[in-house]
């Protein structure tokens, strides 16, 4: 017989479980406060704020209380523990204990009244969850200058592009697309034309590139924005306009792992209209770069892999609006094509840790306002898009290699458009 026995009175006989440690875990703490006890586990989420754990204010030697990193979070939001009384390795509790490692669990055994609480272990788990690589990608939406359209492009693993598919979804231009839950991704937002100016809708594509029927009142309604994946099947979208009044927004909307939109929130760095927004690094970073404020500006803003947008970083590249941005290689991105005050064709590369590089020339084509994403694992593609910021739209593609190398143009993929948008879904190649 294994397992925990207490004071099994009554002589039950039968199957008795193992209890890991003599533990009991408890549901999982989310808020900013928790008082703990002895004898107890913890999964303590700070994803979205950092908690202060009170331990007892009375113990005894051998008493033992875990905390465990739900999220892998602590690096972001820490723990700070209030010892209420008792010594914390040899400390007063006048002494700031904080444990601000992601990935962190520690064993707290009290020693006795000398010493307090001693870390019996502090470990942290060397296991970063990896989403599995996006293989397929799609552009879908946009402007053939007579009208607004609705259509979608498939890219298959190879980087090929597929012919139009019609109807899906109410028509429109400048909305933003961005993967989540993996395998899947969200176009949303975007203008479908002269009144209203702007939207809220929502189309979710499943994992064969199939695109949903509009869902509405996702946040506020606006056009010009930009949308990227992040963290683990999560995604962001950021910036924007709407007409009249405060034309140029400083909020975001996050998308959680189902597809769901979130309330807005506001005053997250630079109000801009109609830059970039990538993933980079290898634990679900992402990037806003460039975009409009009434003038070309070269700022970006780093986003951790909890959705929170960081302060403005000048001076990235070339001042220019109207660009797309791509994924590429392990953990770094590309920003190409846009508009310094006409069109122009060069790329800025980012590594691993967000650094934007300095400017690249002579990447095909000069355009404004194509669309990019990640596809077959390792590389990126931008397409369409128009030549002039006049009305000069495009069908063709080039293809970011796994080098950040960008292709020739190649012509002819699908319907001339400006301002689609898009995004990687399917993990099967």
């Amino acid at each position: 017989m294994s397992g925990l026995v207490k004071d099994n009175i009554f002589g039950s006989s039968g199957s008795i479980i193992a209890a890991a440690g003599g533990l009991s875990w408890q549901p999982i703490v989310t808020g900013s406060t928790v008082t703990v006890s002895a004898g107890k586990g913890y999964f303590i989420n700070t994803s979205s704020n950092a908690c202060t754990i009170t331990l007892p204010s009375s113990a005894e030697a051998g008493d033992q209380i875990i905390l465990t990193d739900y999220a892998r979070t602590w690096g972001t939001n820490a723990i700070t523990i209030d010892s209420n009384g008792l010594k914390f390795q040899g400390e007063t509790d006048d002494y700031i204990v904080d444990y601000d490692t992601s990935g962190q669990a520690v064993n707290l055994i009290y020693s006795g009244s000398t010493v307090g609480w001693t870390p019996a272990s502090d470990m942290v788990s060397a296991l970063e969850p990896v989403a599995p690589n996006t293989q397929k990608a799609l552009f879908a939406y946009g402007n053939t200058s007579s009208s607004n359209v609705s259509l979608k492009n498939l890219v298959n693993s190879s980087g090929v592009i597929a012919a139009d598919v019609t109807g899906v979804g109410t028509a429109r231009t400048y909305q933003a697309a961005a993967s989540y839950g993996v395998d899947t991704a969200i176009f949303a937002f975007g203008s479908p034309g002269a009144d209203p100016y702007h939207t809220n809708v929502k189309n979710l594509v499943n994992n064969s590139g199939v695109v949903a029927a509009d869902a509405t009142g996702v946040g506020t309604a606006r056009y010009f924005l930009n949308g990227t994946g992040y963290g683990v099947g999560l995604a962001i979208f950021y910036g924007g306009r709407i007409e009249g009044g405060t034309q140029y927004l400083s909020l975001t909307n996050l998308v959680n792992s189902s597809g769901v939109v979130s309330a807005d929130v506001s005053g997250v760095g630079t109000a801009r209209v109609s830059g970039a927004a990538v993933r980079y690094g290898s634990s679900g970073q992402a990037l806003v770069a460039f975009g409009y404020t009434g003038s070309q500006i070269s700022i970006k803003n780093l986003i951790n892999n909890v959705g929170v947008v960081g302060s403005d970083i000048t001076g990235v590249g070339t001042a220019r609006n109207g660009l797309a941005a791509a994924s590429y290689g392990s953990g770094l991105a590309a920003f190409a094509y846009g508009n310094t005050g006409s069109t122009v064709s060069l790329k800025n590369l980012v590594n691993n840790v967000g650094t934007v590089g300095s400017d690249v020339s002579g990447v095909g084509t000069a355009r404004v306002h194509p669309g990019g994403s990640n596809y077959g694992g390792d590389k990126g593609v931008f397409a369409y898009g128009d030549s002039a910021a006049n009305g000069s739209h495009v069908s063709m593609k080039n293809l970011l290699g796994n080098n950040g190398v960008i292709a020739a143009d190649v012509t002819g993929v699908g319907t001339p458009r400006n301002a689609p948008s898009a995004a990687g879904f399917s993990i099967s190649a």
